[in-house]
């Protein structure tokens, strides 16, 4: 067993090894590994202990317990996601083929709808070098773009939430087979039978319930026992306060230790003058470049220590913008002009929205960093956009919220974009990752059946599938559903305990505390009219409350 043991902890340490080398923090942290091997502070008769002392002298320490840390819930879990999907390769058969080949048709029929686009419009897809007079007037109104004047009148978005929700209700799984033949034939014939002599306005009502429920997806999700198990640290009773809170938050960020900020958030309290900083270490949207101690004092006051290289990164990517034209700007501006432009919490942040979003959508780091589903499909395969996201319905929503927490629109991207990457894409795609948008449905679905019965019950009668009242909070995270200070802590709450699984427990609570409204009515309008002012609601004591229910 400990030789077992011995293995497993030297693979990982030889993974881990690995995917630091990949890391652009590598090259600045193994020279100022060097520099302090060869600082006299270092006594080559005593090299661990003295090299150990110097390096956390230096700070670097923390630094490198940070990498390993955001490795590991990130590259590395990615890299066991893939060597699993290898391995199911293998075998015969992959239960979850239609599932990975639904994602893998999505995907394609999205890039497909944005390349019809381009030719119905006749605009190349990988953009065209912008007019000098158009480049001057745009780089003029880049702090001001809601006055920067576009065409939009023939641009739709390419999706919306319904069109995915449609493409997930339609989902079949693979046809369950019986080794007795005889005896389904056999079934067959007596359920057939049967259906003969029962009454016909019965067989007629019972053909017309949709068979819309996921219960034949093979994905496990957790019930309720399990999701208070992993939420435990919320039923905690401890209360401070706001100076006890506020100082125990610059404690946690002067100790720069990213698992003391994600566990922080899980109180789902945090003081909002801090919430921008934790919510970046959490991600490591904040990278340190070892420059001088002046200059950093000066990068720090302005962009939260972002490395220079992420500063000249923005600037490219800005530059990028400037330059050339591309249709998925067109997009990213009705985007903004059909959502956040008329939410009155998002409205005055639209100027800086167009600049995330722009640069958002040039980003070519985000395709190789977000993983999609794949499955041999034949047929032709479209291109899409740089950063490889293809603008819905929707998609500013993502970054609206992050406008409440910083000031500087670069520490906003960099913080939006991992936010993205490790969340967000998960809601908009069909994938078979736990935490994945069919997942969150379906764990919707089992917690609405096993603890709302009477409102599955209602919902059936009615032939109203539940998820098309929940799916547009699902697919969102709640932004533009909620009020900021509230959405905010329901998405402390995501990153303190590195789960989406809050969102569809999230709202059955809320279905449940307006259960006697809709039990009241017999249509989709009128229980989406009970649900669509959710200003009332408080994140806190209400995902209290589902967990401590019996």
């Amino acid at each position: 067993m400990e030789e077992l043991q011995d293995a497993s902890i030297h693979h990982m340490t030889a993974k881990v090894i690995a995917a630091i080398k990949n890391t652009k923090c590598y090259e600045p942290i193994y020279e100022e590994l060097q520099r302090l091997v060869a600082s006299p502070s270092v006594d080559k008769n005593d090299m661990r202990n003295t090299l150990e002392d110097a390096i956390k002298a230096a700070g670097l320490e923390t630094e490198i317990r940070n990498m390993i840390y955001n490795l590991v819930r990130s590259r590395l879990e990615k890299l066991d996601v893939t060597e699993t999907r290898q391995t199911s390769k293998a075998t015969q058969s992959d239960p979850l083929g239609y599932l990975k080949r639904a994602g893998v048709l999505w995907d394609r029929r999205v890039r497909k709808s944005l390349n019809a686009m381009c030719g119905e419009l006749k605009v190349p897809l990988h953009g065209q070098p912008r007019i000098s007079a158009d480049r001057e007037d745009f780089v003029a109104k880049w702090n001001e773009l809601s006055n920067y004047n576009m065409d939009l009148s023939n641009y739709r978005p390419v999706y919306a939430p319904k069109d995915l929700l449609e493409v997930l209700l339609s989902l079949k799984g693979p046809a369950r087979t019986s080794e007795n033949t005889e005896y389904v034939n056999n079934r067959i014939k007596y359920i057939c039978t049967l259906n003969y002599i029962l009454d016909k306005r019965n067989s007629i009502f019972h053909s017309q319930i949709p068979q819309w429920e996921f219960s034949h997806i093979a994905l496990p999700v957790k019930n309720l026992f399990e999701l208070r198990t992993h939420y435990a640290d919320l039923l905690r009773s401890d209360h401070y306060s706001v100076p006890d809170l506020n100082v125990q938050c610059q404690r946690i960020l002067d100790s720069r230790h990213a698992p003391m900020c994600q566990q922080y958030l899980k109180k789902g309290c945090t003081p909002a003058p801090y919430r921008g900083a934790l919510w970046a270490s959490v991600l490591d949207s904040k990278l340190h470049d070892y420059v001088s101690s002046k200059l950093q004092s000066l990068i720090r006051s302005v962009t939260y220590n972002l490395s220079l290289k992420d500063i000249e990164y923005w600037q490219k990517l800005r530059n990028t913008v400037w330059t050339t034209d591309h249709i998925v700007d067109k997009l990213v501006f009705k985007d903004i002009q059909l959502t956040a432009s008329n939410d009155d919490q998002y409205f005055v942040f639209e100027d800086v929205l167009y600049q995330v979003l722009l640069c958002f959508s040039r980003d070519t780091d985000i395709a190789s960093c977000v993983e999609y589903e794949s499955f041999p499909v034949k047929g032709k395969t479209y291109e899409g956009p740089p950063s490889g996201v293809v603008p819905f319905h929707g998609i500013c929503m993502f970054a609206a919220p992050f406008c409440y927490l910083y000031d500087s629109p670069v520490c906003l991207y960099y913080t939006f974009r991992a936010f993205y990457i490790r969340y967000c894409h998960r809601l908009t795609t069909i994938n078979t990752h736990p935490q994945g948008i069919v997942s969150l449905c379906l764990l919707f679905e089992k917690l609405l059946q096993t603890y709302e019965p009477q409102l599955w019950s209602h919902f059936r009668e009615l032939q109203i599938q539940p998820l098309r009242v929940v799916f547009k909070w699902l697919m969102r995270g709640f932004s533009g559903h909620l009020p900021p200070d509230q959405l905010l802590v329901l998405w402390d709450l995501i990153l303190g305990f590195d789960s989406l699984e809050i969102l569809p427990l999230f709202a059955i609570i809320i279905l449940s505390f307006r259960k006697e409204s809709i039990m009241q009515v017999a249509s989709l309008d009128s229980i989406e009219a009970i649900l669509a002012d959710l200003s009332s609601i408080k994140v806190l004591p209400l995902v209290q409350l589902a967990l401590s229910r019996d």
